[in-house]
Protein backbone atom coordinates (compact mmCIF):
# COMPACT_ATOMS: atom_id res chain seq x y z
CA UNK A 1 0.00 0.00 0.00
CA UNK A 2 1.78 3.57 -0.90
CA UNK A 3 1.46 6.01 1.45
CA UNK A 4 -0.41 9.51 0.88
CA UNK A 5 3.01 11.16 -0.26
CA UNK A 6 3.62 8.84 -2.62
CA UNK A 7 0.43 8.41 -4.34
CA UNK A 8 0.48 10.38 -7.87
CA UNK A 9 -1.46 13.36 -8.04
CA UNK A 10 -4.94 12.97 -9.89
CA UNK A 11 -5.23 14.94 -13.22
CA UNK A 12 -8.45 17.07 -13.77
CA UNK A 13 -9.78 16.74 -17.45
CA UNK A 14 -10.23 19.48 -20.22
CA UNK A 15 -13.85 19.00 -20.70
CA UNK A 16 -16.18 21.22 -23.30
CA UNK A 17 -19.40 21.42 -22.60
CA UNK A 18 -21.66 21.59 -25.74
CA UNK A 19 -25.45 23.03 -25.34
CA UNK A 20 -27.49 22.38 -27.99
CA UNK A 21 -30.84 23.74 -29.85
CA UNK A 22 -32.79 23.86 -32.92
CA UNK A 23 -36.41 25.08 -33.20
CA UNK A 24 -38.00 22.05 -34.33
CA UNK A 25 -36.25 19.31 -31.53
CA UNK A 26 -39.05 18.23 -30.23
CA UNK A 27 -40.90 16.65 -33.78
CA UNK A 28 -37.74 15.81 -35.80
CA UNK A 29 -35.43 14.84 -32.99
CA UNK A 30 -32.61 15.33 -35.32
CA UNK A 31 -30.35 15.04 -31.59
CA UNK A 32 -31.81 11.35 -30.72
CA UNK A 33 -27.86 10.22 -31.14
CA UNK A 34 -26.49 11.96 -28.83
CA UNK A 35 -25.57 11.52 -25.60
CA UNK A 36 -26.52 14.05 -23.00
CA UNK A 37 -25.50 14.80 -19.60
CA UNK A 38 -23.15 11.76 -19.42
CA UNK A 39 -19.28 12.87 -20.04
CA UNK A 40 -17.57 11.35 -22.90
CA UNK A 41 -13.39 10.76 -23.43
CA UNK A 42 -12.14 11.73 -26.60
CA UNK A 43 -8.26 10.94 -27.73
CA UNK A 44 -6.24 14.19 -28.23
CA UNK A 45 -5.09 13.26 -31.13
CA UNK A 46 -8.82 12.14 -32.47
CA UNK A 47 -11.01 15.28 -34.51
CA UNK A 48 -14.30 15.66 -32.77
CA UNK A 49 -16.74 15.48 -35.82
CA UNK A 50 -20.25 16.95 -35.58
CA UNK A 51 -22.11 15.62 -38.94
CA UNK A 52 -24.76 13.72 -40.80
CA UNK A 53 -22.68 10.69 -41.37
CA UNK A 54 -22.48 8.13 -38.66
CA UNK A 55 -19.81 6.31 -39.77
CA UNK A 56 -17.60 9.03 -39.71
CA UNK A 57 -18.92 11.72 -37.09
CA UNK A 58 -18.41 10.71 -33.25
CA UNK A 59 -21.55 13.02 -33.12
CA UNK A 60 -24.54 12.84 -35.80
CA UNK A 61 -27.17 14.67 -36.51
CA UNK A 62 -30.08 13.16 -37.56
CA UNK A 63 -31.18 15.84 -39.98
CA UNK A 64 -30.93 15.74 -44.07
CA UNK A 65 -30.29 19.55 -44.29
CA UNK A 66 -26.91 19.10 -41.96
CA UNK A 67 -23.81 18.10 -44.16
CA UNK A 68 -22.23 14.83 -44.01
CA UNK A 69 -19.54 16.37 -42.03
CA UNK A 70 -20.32 19.62 -40.94
CA UNK A 71 -17.46 20.00 -38.89
CA UNK A 72 -14.52 18.77 -36.11
CA UNK A 73 -13.26 20.40 -33.07
CA UNK A 74 -10.02 19.46 -32.58
CA UNK A 75 -7.70 19.40 -29.41
CA UNK A 76 -3.99 20.43 -28.91
CA UNK A 77 -1.42 21.92 -26.71
CA UNK A 78 -0.69 25.78 -27.16
CA UNK A 79 2.99 26.04 -28.16
CA UNK A 80 5.70 27.11 -25.60
CA UNK A 81 3.14 26.53 -22.78
CA UNK A 82 0.79 23.97 -20.94
CA UNK A 83 -2.33 25.58 -21.80
CA UNK A 84 -5.18 23.58 -24.12
CA UNK A 85 -7.32 24.71 -26.55
CA UNK A 86 -9.49 23.40 -29.24
CA UNK A 87 -9.73 24.94 -32.99
CA UNK A 88 -13.05 24.03 -35.43
CA UNK A 89 -13.15 23.80 -38.24
CA UNK A 90 -15.88 23.82 -40.97
CA UNK A 91 -16.09 21.44 -43.31
CA UNK A 92 -18.94 21.74 -44.75
CA UNK A 93 -18.96 22.93 -48.93
CA UNK A 94 -22.53 24.26 -48.46
CA UNK A 95 -23.41 25.86 -45.31
CA UNK A 96 -20.89 28.31 -43.53
CA UNK A 97 -20.05 28.12 -39.73
CA UNK A 98 -20.55 31.33 -37.37
CA UNK A 99 -18.37 31.01 -34.77
CA UNK A 100 -19.96 34.20 -32.16
CA UNK A 101 -19.72 36.47 -35.12
CA UNK A 102 -16.78 34.92 -37.28
CA UNK A 103 -17.95 33.45 -40.35
CA UNK A 104 -16.15 30.26 -41.40
CA UNK A 105 -15.93 28.99 -45.23
CA UNK A 106 -15.45 25.48 -46.25
CA UNK A 107 -12.12 24.99 -44.58
CA UNK A 108 -11.43 27.78 -42.13
CA UNK A 109 -10.71 27.41 -38.80
CA UNK A 110 -9.96 29.29 -35.92
CA UNK A 111 -9.83 28.68 -32.16
CA UNK A 112 -12.59 28.26 -30.36
CA UNK A 113 -13.14 30.90 -27.60
CA UNK A 114 -13.71 29.64 -24.17
CA UNK A 115 -17.26 30.80 -24.50
CA UNK A 116 -19.13 31.32 -27.82
CA UNK A 117 -21.83 30.10 -29.96
CA UNK A 118 -21.56 28.10 -32.66
CA UNK A 119 -24.60 28.35 -35.53
CA UNK A 120 -25.17 27.02 -38.96
CA UNK A 121 -28.99 26.66 -40.05
CA UNK A 122 -30.86 26.67 -37.75
CA UNK A 123 -28.38 25.03 -35.19
CA UNK A 124 -27.32 26.90 -32.11
CA UNK A 125 -24.73 25.10 -30.02
CA UNK A 126 -23.17 27.60 -26.93
CA UNK A 127 -19.46 25.85 -26.21
CA UNK A 128 -17.89 26.12 -23.15
CA UNK A 129 -14.56 25.24 -22.40
CA UNK A 130 -13.73 24.07 -18.70
CA UNK A 131 -9.90 23.55 -18.29
CA UNK A 132 -7.62 20.85 -17.29
CA UNK A 133 -4.50 19.57 -17.06
CA UNK A 134 -4.51 15.80 -18.88
CA UNK A 135 -2.76 15.72 -22.71
CA UNK A 136 -3.64 12.67 -23.67
CA UNK A 137 -7.89 13.13 -24.05
CA UNK A 138 -10.18 15.32 -22.82
CA UNK A 139 -14.01 15.10 -22.32
CA UNK A 140 -17.27 16.32 -24.06
CA UNK A 141 -20.66 16.91 -21.75
CA UNK A 142 -23.44 17.31 -23.87
CA UNK A 143 -26.70 19.74 -22.80
CA UNK A 144 -30.34 20.11 -24.36
CA UNK A 145 -31.34 23.63 -24.17
CA UNK A 146 -35.12 24.07 -24.29
CA UNK A 147 -35.14 28.10 -25.50
CA UNK A 148 -33.18 29.50 -28.00
CA UNK A 149 -29.49 30.22 -26.99
CA UNK A 150 -29.17 33.59 -29.03
CA UNK A 151 -32.17 34.60 -26.87
CA UNK A 152 -31.29 32.93 -23.43
CA UNK A 153 -28.06 34.22 -22.80
CA UNK A 154 -26.53 37.19 -22.51
CA UNK A 155 -22.94 36.98 -24.07
CA UNK A 156 -20.48 40.08 -24.08
CA UNK A 157 -19.39 38.80 -26.71
CA UNK A 158 -22.77 39.53 -29.13
CA UNK A 159 -23.17 42.86 -29.83
CA UNK A 160 -25.91 45.12 -28.69
CA UNK A 161 -28.80 45.71 -30.96
CA UNK A 162 -29.54 48.77 -28.96
CA UNK A 163 -27.89 52.34 -30.11
CA UNK A 164 -25.67 53.83 -27.40
CA UNK A 165 -24.46 57.60 -27.53
CA UNK A 166 -20.94 58.64 -27.33
CA UNK A 167 -21.52 59.64 -24.07
CA UNK A 168 -21.38 55.68 -23.27
CA UNK A 169 -24.96 56.33 -21.52
CA UNK A 170 -28.25 54.69 -22.96
CA UNK A 171 -31.26 56.32 -22.64
CA UNK A 172 -33.86 54.54 -20.37
CA UNK A 173 -36.55 54.36 -23.64
CA UNK A 174 -34.17 53.40 -25.88
CA UNK A 175 -33.49 50.06 -23.78
CA UNK A 176 -37.24 49.16 -23.85
CA UNK A 177 -37.33 49.13 -27.44
CA UNK A 178 -36.88 45.81 -29.24
CA UNK A 179 -35.92 47.22 -32.73
CA UNK A 180 -32.70 47.03 -34.64
CA UNK A 181 -29.84 49.87 -34.11
CA UNK A 182 -30.75 53.66 -35.86
CA UNK A 183 -28.18 56.47 -35.55
CA UNK A 184 -29.44 58.68 -33.37
CA UNK A 185 -27.70 62.34 -33.08
CA UNK A 186 -26.33 63.19 -29.61
CA UNK A 187 -28.03 66.44 -29.60
CA UNK A 188 -31.58 64.72 -29.61
CA UNK A 189 -31.10 63.32 -26.55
Amino acid sequence: MTSFKEAETEETVTCLHLTFYHPGQDEKMMFRCLNFCKREQVRADDAAKFGRDSSVCRYSLMDTRVSRIQFSLQFYRKLHTSEHGFEIKNLSKKTKLTVNQTELGYLNKIDLPWKCIICFGDYQILAEIQEGEAVDYFETYLHLAEAPILQEKCLPCLPSLQPIPESGIAPSFLLSQDKSPTEIDENDL
